[in-house]
């Protein structure tokens, strides 16, 4: 296969409606997969929220937002992934779900499709071995929110083929995103840099090093940072933060990726951020 024209993304969450927003303004056939109707409703609303405020910016034409949404099909379970040329797994960063699905892509993918997985920490290597074919399976790790990140990471696994990569890389840009090639390591590149550092904030925290507004702002005032660790943290969701340190610090086995015992305990607590309405600041 040469091109992509149809993309099927499974999990229609805050990336996999970014993901299927991105994949039909740019042209693809897209369909958005769940398990059910209502998580697929809202991520319809939320798509054509976003779309009427490229709009009401100018950065998007009244009939490109109709012709988008026009391209965009959602779809309970995933038979819709039959007709797929690439499929983007985007759902919670659980191996045993992601397993599921692939075990239920295996029957479903036709000859030659390729199966990406938006993971943001977990082995590509890993995830491949339980396809059908792991030649064709790959890393698409878009960033939030993935209508305004230009960032792809795209990492291989030991079995991914060079043409898999290509087109992948290929597909990305016709996206309007820079595809960057990262190897397949815990937590990759981005979040391999970024998570220690907001570890190190809670820890900062934690040791009464100076309080969340200080340690925020010596951030973005000393280093450029549009928005401050902690604040960070409270956006991509203490969960997500936490569950990655632990990918980092089982898969490198040092202890400088120790998750912080501030953060694990605010996790316990359901204090998950904004999506909780509470995190390291209330919402």
């Amino acid at each position: 296969m040469s091109e992509i024209k149809t993309i099927a993304v499974i999990g229609a969450g805050t990336m996999g409606n970014g993901i299927a927003h991105v994949s039909a303004q740019s042209g693809f056939k897209t369909f958005l997969c769940d398990v059910k109707q209502e998580f697929l409703d809202r991520a319809l609303k939320t798509i054509t929220k976003n779309l009427e405020r490229q709009v009401t910016k100018g950065t998007l034409s009244e009939d490109d937002k109709n012709a988008t949404l026009g391209r965009l099909t959602t779809c309970v379970g995933l038979d819709c992934t039959r007709e797929a040329d690439l499929v983007i797994e985007a759902v919670p960063e659980i191996e045993a779900l992601k397993f599921a699905i692939y075990k239920e892509l295996n029957e479903k993918v036709k000859e030659g499709a390729i199966v990406a997985s938006n993971t943001s920490s977990i082995s590509i290597t890993k995830l491949a071995a339980s396809t059908k074919k792991p030649e064709n399976f790959i890393g698409m790790h878009f960033m939030n929110p993935v209508p305004i990140m230009k960032l792809v990471e795209v990492i291989r696994g030991l079995a991914t083929s060079q043409e898999t990569y290509d087109i992948v890389a290929d597909t990305a840009k016709k996206m309007g995103k820079v595809p960057v090639e990262v190897n397949d390591y815990p937590g990759f590149v981005a979040n391999r840099l970024l998570m220690p550092m907001i570890n190190e904030a809670a820890y900062a925290l934690y040791e009464g090093v100076a309080t969340k507004e200080a340690i925020d702002e010596v951030m973005k005032l000393g280093m450029a940072h549009p928005m401050g660790p902690l604040t960070l943290a409270d956006f991509i969701g203490l969960d997500v933060c936490l569950a990655i340190m632990e990918v980092l610090h089982q898969g490198l086995g040092d202890s400088k990726y120790r998750p912080c015992p501030l953060l694990r305990k605010m996790v316990d607590a359901g204090y998950l951020g904004r999506k909780s309405g509470r995190g390291f600041y209330s919402y």
